[in-house]
């Protein structure tokens, strides 16, 4: 059997399970090895694109990583360039899903700063070695969201990506919060690398 990757690079299950042994006893046990490669999914015999697309990222020296799971079913990823002018000004181009899982990684603590301006209900960590702003967080009802930037994906390029632009002016807090509980990240972790 030959399975092909996202990159379209063919991997013989011969290799798979020589780079991975496992005993697989049944087809559900195959499908989550599959899913866990971030190869596909079997249905009906066939290789289907798989459910999760599972992404790495980080700021510029390495000291802010993260590591994404998306639930996305196109070959592109929608992404949301913000018009407000602290992304502007940075290039902040941001991509979530509220059913994708986000693990942040961070070297060193001392070295991220935290910067929050207009309503105040995000918080942009920056990592103050490099500049760049891997990640935004927003507290609301006692839960962290989160959206990651683009600009920071490994191994990705803009043709893996549907751009839009977006205007969040004269949006209320409220409804801003709301906003973000709907479509930001919600199972958001951060630990120590």
């Amino acid at each position: 059997m030959v399975i092909k990757t996202r990159n379209s690079t063919p991997v013989s299950a011969a290799a798979l399970s020589s780079t991975r042994p496992l005993a697989l006893r049944s087809a559900s046990a195959c499908v989550c090895l599959i899913r866990r490669a971030g190869i596909g999914a079997l249905e009906g015999g066939a290789v289907t694109e798989a459910a999760e697309r599972r992404i790495e990222g980080a700021c510029h020296c390495g000291n802010l990583r993260f590591d994404l799971s998306l639930p996305v079913s196109g070959a592109r990823i929608p992404v949301r360039a913000c018009s407000c002018s602290f992304c502007r000004k940075h290039g902040g181009v941001y991509t979530s899903h509220p059913e994708g899982r986000l693990r942040v990684q961070v070297a060193e603590p001392a070295m991220v700063t935290r910067y929050r301006f207009g309503t105040e209900t995000a918080d942009f960590h920056i990592c103050r070695r490099c500049g760049a702003v891997p990640v935004v967080t927003s507290e609301s009802g006692g839960r962290v969201y989160a959206v990651v930037n683009v600009n920071c994906f490994e191994n990705l390029t803009a043709d893996d990506f549907d751009r839009a632009v977006t205007d969040f002016d004269g949006e209320t807090t409220e409804s801003r919060l709301a906003r973000r509980e709907r479509n930001w990240i919600a199972d958001v972790a951060f630990g120590p690398s």
